[in-house]
């Protein structure tokens, strides 16, 4: 394990266990702001991919279907 890990792990076993869930909600958060980005890169990824659909030629085919 690496030294911030480490260190980290130290810090949780010093603070008082009425703080713990504090910590617990922190990273949860950084968590899930990690997990956000995740799907917002991934959302822009798709819409780019789907640009060159966007053309009259296309939408006046699939108008007729």
């Amino acid at each position: 394990m690496n030294t911030c890990k480490n260190f980290l792990i130290k810090l949780i076993d010093e603070i008082p266990e009425n703080q713990v869930q504090e910590v617990i909600d922190f990273i949860l958060f950084l968590k899930n702001k990690k997990d956000n980005q995740i799907f917002k890169d991934l959302t822009l990824a798709s819409e780019s991919s789907t640009g060159f659909w966007d053309n009259d030629i296309d939408d006046a085919v699939w108008n007729d279907v």
